[in-house]
């Protein structure tokens, strides 16, 4: 039985999802959301608790404040015509085996700290890195996501930066490799070396040998250009997503949480709506957008509906590890004076970057935006960002004392970096709440709580949003261009224009700015 029908059903209100609804919605489409959560977000969503307001994911933004931005994310929101009030701050500490210290955005002050830590020659190769990766940067933003369709109409569209895509021409083929084989030829000195991989690692969730050089390009020409600041949205992670679905229900999308989709209902070859939970159907007249993983999209399609091998290929897809997180309220009174906003916390080099447990990310929000917290207070998220093994929590009982006393003790590596921040923190907490990979996965609905896939450059690619099987489309961190908040929005963005009229997605472009 049918229930209703829409025009396109997204599943999943993840960033990608939000973002390619929203836009769905302003080119005149009637759009859905069927989110399985009771709150919007996906991995980004935030929630409350005792007057303290958590953001479960992500907590370095870049390129929000300004238009035109670069930033795909910041380019969905002005397509929709939201704002979103933001905190710009430019330094961050930083608490690694060399030492502690604050640095910013910007290449000048790097440079001091490489002086310290490499010296003059560090400083130098520093410097040859810059020159060697400004055309790359260049070519990185010389097509806005803003443009990319995956049709006949990307030659109208696309084609309208050939002469800019020719000048790129010779860069362009090295954006598809892995950034150390840009970074191997210049880069010599073992603390740089480090901190590439960290970067790397924090941008893709693989060091600097599986993460594209094309993120990176992007990273360098938004990081390092002058005048450059960081942004925190007011009112944190979850201002972000109002954002985003208030632009959604003002274009005339609607959204429905605690909605779960059950299946792709598939007719004649063809994507046709969906099973929800409970039986309803939900009927699309041109389209279903999945927003869900590569794995748990392929749970949803019906056997028979997609080719075995594309079935199998996808089911392959290698996976980034899941996250511990630590969400504390604290008492703020006699803090430590001047503490940074975020703090990266690496213990060991030798382990390697992506070794379990090695890197651990603090935030504080409410140094910026003190209303994330109760007067005298602050909110502190803590976490392990893609490097907590699944297999350690494989088939656990989330009530059993065997499950509380290994969050217990997998936590401890998380307080003992906070300690190094504020020493007597555990003392101070009125909130202290442990989520490990079974709560990213339940919550979430990721699979096996994975940070997303593990394609590495040069030996793949992330997908495009189009699929064997007729009237379904993919966005999200499964597809191109990956992982991570703005690449996120650019999915969606993409499988949005894919489903539009030409004449709309180019009014859409011209008016926010990138069209003269």
């Amino acid at each position: 039985m049918s229930d209703r029908q829409t025009d396109v059903i997204v599943i999943g209100s993840g960033i990608g999802g939000l973002s390619c609804a929203a836009l769905l919605a302003r080119y005149g489409f009637e759009v859905t959301v069927c989110e399985s959560h009771s709150i919007p977000g996906g991995a980004a969503h935030a929630f409350e608790r005792n007057g303290f307001k958590f953001d479960s994911g992500p907590s370095l933004y870049s390129g929000l404040s300004y238009s035109p931005s670069a930033n795909p994310l910041r380019q969905v929101l002005d397509a929709i015509g939201e704002k979103l009030p933001c905190v710009n701050y430019d330094t961050w500490g930083c608490c690694l085996p060399e030492g502690d210290f604050d640095t910013s955005v910007g290449a000048e002050q790097f440079c001091e700290v490489l002086s310290k830590f490499g010296g003059n020659e560090a400083v130098a190769e520093w410097l040859k890195l810059q020159r060697v990766m400004e055309p790359l940067a260049s070519a990185a933003v010389a097509i806005p996501p803003a443009a990319m369709r995956l049709d006949l109409g990307a030659a109208l569209t696309v084609g309208r930066f050939a002469p800019s895509l020719v000048r790129h021409t010779p860069n362009i083929s090295k954006l598809t490799g892995s950034f150390s084989r840009i970074m191997d030829g210049v880069i010599l000195d073992p603390f740089t070396r480090n901190w590439l991989n960290l970067l790397s690692f924090l941008l893709s969730g693989l060091p600097a040998d599986g993460t594209s050089a094309a993120e990176m390009a992007f990273m360098f020409a938004d990081w390092y250009r002058p005048g450059v600041v960081l942004d925190y949205p007011v009112g944190g992670g979850g201002a972000l997503v109002d954002a985003l679905v208030q632009g959604l229900k003002r274009h005339g999308g609607e959204l429905l949480l605690g909605t779960h989709v059950e299946e792709v209902l598939v007719e004649g070859n063809r994507a046709v709506g969906v099973r929800l939970r409970g039986g309803k159907e939900m009927r699309s007249r041109r389209a279903v957008v999945s927003n869900a993983s590569v794995w748990d999209t392929l749970k949803l399609l019906p056997e028979g509906a997609v080719p075995k091998r594309f079935r199998a290929k996808r089911q392959a897809t290698p996976k980034c590890d899941s996250f511990m997180h630590l969400h504390l309220g604290i008492d703020a009174q006699e803090l430590p004076p001047n503490l940074a906003c975020h703090y990266i916390v690496v213990n060991d080099w030798q382990k390697g970057v992506t070794a379990p447990q090695n890197v651990v990310l603090v935030s504080i929000p409410s140094l910026l935006d003190p209303s994330l917290a109760p007067p005298g207070k602050h909110v502190i998220h803590v976490y392990t960002p893609g490097n907590e093994p699944y297999e350690l929590w494989q088939g656990m009982d989330r009530r059993s004392e065997e499950y509380a006393r290994q969050k217990q003790a997998r936590a401890e590596v998380m307080w003992q970096a906070l300690e190094r921040i504020i020493p007597d923190v555990r003392s101070r907490c009125d909130v202290t709440l442990i989520g490990t990979p079974l709560t990213h996965e339940r919550y979430l609905r990721r699979y096996r709580g994975s940070y997303g896939p593990a394609i590495r450059a040069g030996e793949g690619f992330f997908p495009g949003s189009g699929t064997p099987l007729p009237g379904l489309l993919c966005c999200g961190d499964s597809t191109f261009p990956g992982i991570g908040l703005p690449a996120v929005a650019a999915s969606g963005m993409i499988a949005a224009n894919t489903l539009a009229p030409v004449q709309k997605h180019l009014e859409m472009f011209k008016d926010i700015g990138c069209l003269a």
